[in-house]
Protein backbone atom coordinates (compact mmCIF):
# COMPACT_ATOMS: atom_id res chain seq x y z
CA UNK A 1 0.00 0.00 0.00
CA UNK A 2 1.29 3.48 -0.79
CA UNK A 3 2.00 6.14 1.82
CA UNK A 4 -1.01 8.43 2.21
CA UNK A 5 -0.57 11.96 3.56
CA UNK A 6 -3.52 13.71 5.12
CA UNK A 7 -4.23 16.77 7.22
CA UNK A 8 -4.51 15.81 10.86
CA UNK A 9 -7.81 16.16 12.69
CA UNK A 10 -8.67 16.71 16.34
CA UNK A 11 -9.21 12.94 16.64
CA UNK A 12 -5.46 12.55 15.96
CA UNK A 13 -4.34 14.53 19.02
CA UNK A 14 -3.48 11.41 21.03
CA UNK A 15 -1.26 10.06 18.21
CA UNK A 16 0.41 13.46 17.76
CA UNK A 17 1.09 13.74 21.49
CA UNK A 18 2.62 10.25 21.57
CA UNK A 19 4.83 11.08 18.59
CA UNK A 20 5.97 14.40 20.04
CA UNK A 21 6.78 12.82 23.38
CA UNK A 22 8.73 10.03 21.69
CA UNK A 23 10.62 12.48 19.47
CA UNK A 24 11.64 14.65 22.45
CA UNK A 25 12.85 11.61 24.36
CA UNK A 26 14.73 10.06 21.41
CA UNK A 27 16.38 13.21 20.06
CA UNK A 28 16.86 15.42 23.11
CA UNK A 29 16.47 12.98 26.02
CA UNK A 30 13.65 15.14 27.39
CA UNK A 31 10.49 13.90 29.04
CA UNK A 32 7.67 16.28 28.16
CA UNK A 33 4.77 17.07 30.47
CA UNK A 34 1.90 15.23 28.72
CA UNK A 35 -0.72 17.68 29.96
CA UNK A 36 1.18 20.69 28.58
CA UNK A 37 1.96 18.80 25.36
CA UNK A 38 -1.68 17.81 24.90
CA UNK A 39 -2.86 21.39 25.40
CA UNK A 40 -0.15 22.66 23.05
CA UNK A 41 -1.12 20.18 20.37
CA UNK A 42 -4.81 20.97 20.74
CA UNK A 43 -4.01 24.70 20.47
CA UNK A 44 -2.96 24.21 16.83
CA UNK A 45 -6.45 22.97 16.01
CA UNK A 46 -8.04 25.80 18.01
CA UNK A 47 -6.22 28.52 16.03
CA UNK A 48 -5.20 27.73 12.43
CA UNK A 49 -2.81 30.70 12.40
CA UNK A 50 -0.53 28.55 14.56
CA UNK A 51 -0.08 26.04 11.74
CA UNK A 52 -1.26 22.57 10.86
CA UNK A 53 -0.30 18.95 11.35
CA UNK A 54 0.05 16.31 8.67
CA UNK A 55 -0.15 12.57 9.24
CA UNK A 56 1.43 9.92 7.06
CA UNK A 57 -0.32 6.57 6.89
CA UNK A 58 1.43 3.40 5.80
CA UNK A 59 -0.73 0.36 5.12
CA UNK A 60 -3.64 2.27 6.65
CA UNK A 61 -1.91 2.94 9.98
CA UNK A 62 -0.46 6.26 11.21
CA UNK A 63 3.28 6.08 10.59
CA UNK A 64 4.52 9.63 11.01
CA UNK A 65 3.59 13.24 11.47
CA UNK A 66 4.85 16.77 11.44
CA UNK A 67 3.73 20.28 12.28
CA UNK A 68 4.04 23.21 9.91
CA UNK A 69 4.22 26.70 11.40
CA UNK A 70 4.63 30.03 9.66
CA UNK A 71 7.18 32.83 9.94
CA UNK A 72 6.43 36.10 8.15
CA UNK A 73 9.32 37.56 6.14
CA UNK A 74 9.03 41.26 5.48
CA UNK A 75 12.13 40.99 3.28
CA UNK A 76 10.33 38.58 0.97
CA UNK A 77 6.72 39.59 1.59
CA UNK A 78 5.71 36.04 2.33
CA UNK A 79 5.76 33.16 4.78
CA UNK A 80 8.51 30.70 5.48
CA UNK A 81 7.00 27.33 6.31
CA UNK A 82 8.76 25.69 9.26
CA UNK A 83 8.90 21.94 9.81
CA UNK A 84 8.44 21.12 13.48
CA UNK A 85 7.66 18.07 15.56
CA UNK A 86 8.76 15.67 12.82
CA UNK A 87 8.40 12.05 13.81
CA UNK A 88 8.28 8.70 12.05
CA UNK A 89 7.30 5.65 14.09
CA UNK A 90 10.09 3.14 14.66
CA UNK A 91 8.41 0.43 12.60
CA UNK A 92 7.99 2.77 9.61
CA UNK A 93 11.48 4.22 9.44
CA UNK A 94 13.44 3.89 6.21
CA UNK A 95 10.19 3.27 4.30
CA UNK A 96 9.97 6.73 2.68
CA UNK A 97 7.51 8.18 5.18
CA UNK A 98 9.36 11.44 5.79
CA UNK A 99 10.17 11.78 2.09
CA UNK A 100 6.42 11.56 1.33
CA UNK A 101 5.59 14.09 4.05
CA UNK A 102 8.27 16.44 2.73
CA UNK A 103 7.02 16.20 -0.86
CA UNK A 104 3.47 16.94 0.29
CA UNK A 105 4.59 19.97 2.32
CA UNK A 106 6.66 21.34 -0.55
CA UNK A 107 3.71 20.99 -2.91
CA UNK A 108 1.36 22.74 -0.46
CA UNK A 109 3.88 25.50 0.28
CA UNK A 110 4.48 26.28 -3.39
CA UNK A 111 0.74 26.31 -4.08
CA UNK A 112 0.19 28.69 -1.14
CA UNK A 113 2.92 31.08 -2.32
CA UNK A 114 5.33 30.41 0.56
CA UNK A 115 8.83 31.82 0.17
CA UNK A 116 10.49 28.60 1.24
CA UNK A 117 10.86 25.81 3.77
CA UNK A 118 12.92 25.86 6.94
CA UNK A 119 13.65 23.58 9.86
CA UNK A 120 16.03 23.22 12.71
CA UNK A 121 17.77 20.00 13.63
CA UNK A 122 19.90 18.87 16.56
CA UNK A 123 23.60 19.39 15.77
CA UNK A 124 24.39 15.74 16.49
CA UNK A 125 21.53 14.27 14.47
CA UNK A 126 23.60 13.52 11.38
CA UNK A 127 21.16 11.00 9.94
CA UNK A 128 18.36 13.58 9.87
CA UNK A 129 20.69 16.21 8.44
CA UNK A 130 21.67 13.86 5.61
CA UNK A 131 18.00 13.19 4.89
CA UNK A 132 17.19 16.91 4.72
CA UNK A 133 20.15 17.65 2.44
CA UNK A 134 19.16 14.74 0.16
CA UNK A 135 15.79 16.47 -0.30
CA UNK A 136 17.45 19.70 -1.48
CA UNK A 137 17.64 21.63 1.78
CA UNK A 138 20.74 23.69 2.49
CA UNK A 139 22.37 24.75 5.74
CA UNK A 140 21.52 28.32 6.73
CA UNK A 141 24.22 30.86 7.59
CA UNK A 142 22.43 31.76 10.82
CA UNK A 143 23.11 30.58 14.32
CA UNK A 144 19.96 30.16 16.38
CA UNK A 145 19.81 31.78 19.82
CA UNK A 146 17.05 31.70 22.39
CA UNK A 147 16.00 32.86 25.79
CA UNK A 148 13.56 30.35 27.15
CA UNK A 149 10.92 31.04 29.78
CA UNK A 150 9.71 27.44 30.16
CA UNK A 151 12.25 24.83 31.17
CA UNK A 152 12.09 21.11 30.54
CA UNK A 153 13.04 18.36 32.93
Amino acid sequence: MPIVIRTAEVADVAFLVECNAAMALETEHKTLDRDVLTRGTQAVFDDPRRGFYLIAELDGDPAGCLLITFEWSDWRNGDWWWFQSVYVTKTARRAGVFRALYADVEHRARAAGAVGLRLYVERDNERAQQTYVSLGMEEEAYKMLRRGFIHFV
